[in-house]
Order: structure tokens, then sequence, then C-alpha cells
């Protein structure tokens, strides 16, 4: 198992930006699950799985409803999922959140205007859970509040770095794919602390948790 790159926002030959990984960075193998302690003081004794040998199975049901709720410091954010549209994408990002992998995560990447992205458990823009997802497509376009998954500049997805778009980037369709979409609480990913992994000195914003409610539940 290969883990990715960089995480980091590439400059297209149109001026505009998107998010990738560098092609230079080398790959790490990962043997094995690692683990951490949880910080959430409700159960301090639980362990957090950070790296997995291969993508969870598909246990969503595609014809079911989910939402994600983003606990921030400043609130919730609320983002409707679409499991019809890219059940793979859905599927691994309710395993990560029901398995607590993005609780004290950060946003280690914020571009106002563009996007928000998240879910690097090295919080420098490196990291991943262990593997790829497959590509899929829909066609659902990218609008504000879009949420979507990083990748590689060869295209490869990576398995648990998300972004949210907080403006129009019309330019993504085509090249990433929405399978999600933020229906409350944009306007506190807009507040989230500007940041470039390669230049800041303190870490993000934090991401609480994610709660995932199935079936309006």
């Amino acid at each position: 198992v290969l883990s990715l790159g960089s995480i980091f926002f590439v400059t297209q030959f149109d001026g505009t930006t998107a998010p990738a990984a560098d092609p230079d960075a080398s790959a790490t193998p990962a043997e094995g699950a690692t683990t951490e302690a949880s910080a959430t003081p409700e159960d301090p004794a639980d362990v957090i799985v950070r790296q997995y040998e291969a993508v969870p199975e598909l246990t969503i049901d595609p014809e079911a409803s989910y939402e994600a709720v983003l606990h921030l410091d400043s609130g919730d954010v609320r983002i409707e999922l679409y499991p019809s549209e890219a059940p793979g994408m859905v599927n691994n990002f309710v395993f990560l959140a029901q398995n607590h992998f993005y609780d004290g995560l950060t946003f280690h990447r914020v571009i106002p205007g563009f996007a928000a992205q998240g879910g690097d458990p090295t919080g420098a823009g490196s990291g991943s859970p262990g593997y790829d997802l497959e590509s899929e497509s829909n066609g659902l376009l990218f609008e504000r509040g879009a949420l979507s998954m990083a990748q590689d500049a060869s295209g490869q997805v990576n398995g648990s770095q998300f972004f949210v778009t907080l403006g129009s980037t019309p330019h993504l369709n085509g090249d990433f794919t929405v399978f999600g979409r933020v229906v409350e609480g944009l306007e506190l990913l807009d507040g989230l602390t500007p940041r470039d992994p390669s230049q800041a000195e303190e870490p993000g914003d934090t991401i609480l948790g994610i709660e995932i409610i199935e079936d309006g539940a």
C-alpha cells in the first residue's frame, strides 16, 4: 500500500487552481494499521486507526439518504451526501467518519473564495489512510459548497483528504467528482483561518468530529 505525496493546489494552464498531489513527492509503504489514542474527553480509552491496508468494503445503501455533520469550534456544518451518485466516495467518507478518523484533524489548506481542504492525518498535506479510491464520475457540477475528494496529478483519488468549494469553481467539472453539498453552515467554512501548509507555523482549524446521520435518524 502506498501513501500519496503532498496534497496541494496547483495552477492550471488557464490560471485557475485545483486540488492535486505533488508528483515529485516520494511514496511511503504502509504495513499494517497504525493507531493513536483519541483525544475525545468522552472516552479517552478509544483508539483511532489512522492507516488501513485496503479500501473499506461497500456497506452503505446507495438508495438511502446520508448527511454528514462537521463539528467545529465555531459550530456545525451540515452536508448532504449523494450515495447514488458516488457510492464509493460516500461509503469511504461514512466509514472514516464513523470510525473517528477525522476527529482532531485540521483544515490544513484554506484558500478564501476557493476551497477548504482537510482530512490529512499529518496536518501538512502529505497524508492518507494508506490507500487510494477508485475514480467515479457523475453529472453533478461544482458550485459553492460542493464536497469532493482531493487527487494527485495522475488522477488518483486520495483516500481521506476532502475539500469543500467556497466559491464558483466550474473549472473543476469533469476532473473532480462531487459527492456531497453543504446545506447549512457554509459561512463557518468561509470563516476558517486562511492557511498554506508549506508556510504556516500554526496548525489549521480543528475538525472536532464528523457525525453521520442516515435517513434523517
